[in-house]
């Protein structure tokens, strides 16, 4: 079944919708469990009124259950749903009301619970409820033996050499469930009535047909690892020795695992420079503020020259002035006035000079104070692609290392993959 949950208010809109008979063809109340009152509307209103001991505002949570478009879900069905899924959820034993609805040929149900612990006046938290509830759609999907949707199978069903980096990454980390690869397994054998059409759709999930060494027909996932066909289609060697002939034309398990190598470093290739160009995207929103900075300072060093430019002509031409010409400059030689006016004009342009030249250190300064919290923004960033290189570079090395047996990818850059940027 696939569950989507929500933490809500709203009692009396949340009973309403969920006892709507105009939009459903038939709705019932499976179960009202907890409360005191009979009725969806009066149970919802009871958890309203003890959530006001809180100060909870979403103080139920509401759960819908779907099963498979093809399937007609039992009441039992439905509550052992309920029944996980408040165990995971942290919900054991809080009030709660199971709705089913039935409408254009599907049944479905929904299960309203409180999240108010009566005891302590607390509201309970349910952490990250949709991740658990994923896993637990998962599981009911596979110990149902219904057909895994895209959205929760583990490859979401295709072949993990056609991941992107994200998909492989959190492959790598969830893991495959055995009852998901014998329904791969199976899925392939009820879908094919050749041995070429069965290898196709093998491959499609990610397993490479091949030959065993007892002369029968096996199958190896992208790791290298073997699976027997009767094995995991749950049939005889016969039966399938009978569909689909003689293995002899399929490759050995050892030039399967060297076919699947190949694949599998391309696909390591492929994945280095997805993230090689995703980080150099990365920083182009800091590269864009440098150039801006950068233009943005040399304006205002440019206007400050000219500016101390305009003002040192006008303070020259001022200083120049003062001295006489002519005959009274001939005089203020004679008399040392000219010499006085001469000294004093050095040293008011000295003092100009100086002045000038720490307004531009005090720019400088203050322009490179702003440069080095930008350069410190690009610093962190290059440590953050460095790790994640890293990371990417030990994960490549643990699975070329699961693919070559028992040879390690010790060096990473001798086999062509270059984390560096």
């Amino acid at each position: 079944m696939i569950l989507k949950g929500s933490q809500r208010a709203g009692a009396k809109a949340l009973s309403d919708h969920l006892m709507n008979d105009r939009d459903n063809d038939h709705v019932s109340l499976l179960e009202l469990r907890g409360f005191i009152s009979y009725n969806l509307s009066g149970a919802l209103s009871e958890a309203h009124a003890i959530s006001k001991a809180t100060q909870c505002e979403r103080f139920m949570f509401s759960l819908s259950l779907n099963p498979p478009t093809d399937h007609i879900a039992t009441g039992n069905e439905f509550l052992e749903a309920a029944d996980r899924a408040e165990q995971k959820l942290g919900l054991d034993g809080q009030p709660r009301a199971i709705v089913v609805h039935e409408k254009e040929g599907r049944r479905h149900a929904h299960v309203v619970w409180s999240r108010i612990d009566g005891d302590e006046l607390k509201a309970i938290h349910l952490g990250r409820y949709k991740l658990t509830l994923r896993d637990l759609s998962r599981d009911l999907y596979l110990d149902h033996g219904w057909e895994l949707p895209d959205g929760l199978a583990t490859y979401g069903n295709k072949s993990p050499l056609n991941f992107t980096l994200e998909e492989w990454q959190q492959a790598k980390r969830q893991g495959v469930d055995p009852r998901e690869i014998k329904q791969a397994f199976q899925q392939a054998w009820e879908r094919c009535d050749s041995q070429i059409g069965f290898k196709n759709a093998l491959e499609d999930r990610g397993y490479f047909l091949a030959r065993g060494d007892r002369r029968g027909f096996v199958a190896l996932d992208v790791d290298g690892k073997v699976y027997s066909i009767p094995k995991w289609t749950g049939l005889r060697a016969k039966d399938v020795g009978t569909k689909f002939g003689s293995p002899e034309n399929l490759p050995s398990v050892d030039e399967a695992r060297s076919t699947i190598r190949s694949k599998v470093s391309d696909q390591m290739r492929g994945y280095i420079v997805q993230i090689k160009d995703r980080q150099n995207r990365e920083l182009d929103p800091l590269r864009d503020k440098h150039l801006s900075m950068v233009k943005a300072h040399r304006e205002e060093r440019q206007k400050l020259q000219d500016g101390q430019s305009k003002r040192w002509a006008e303070e020259t031409k001022i200083r120049s002035d003062r001295l006489n010409k002519g005959m009274r400059g001939l005089f203020d030689r004679i008399t040392g006035k000219a010499k006085t006016i001469q000294k004093q004009n050095e040293l008011e342009a000295r003092k100009a000079a100086e002045r000038d030249q720490k307004q531009r250190d005090f720019m400088v300064v203050e322009q490179m104070k702003e440069r080095r919290q930008l350069q410190r923004e690009f610093q962190k960033l290059h440590r953050n692609h460095a790790n994640e290189r890293s990371l990417l570079a030990s994960k490549i090395k643990h699975t070329m290392k699961r693919n070559n047996g028992t040879r390690c990818l010790s060096r990473s850059r001798d086999r062509g993959f270059d984390l560096s940027i």
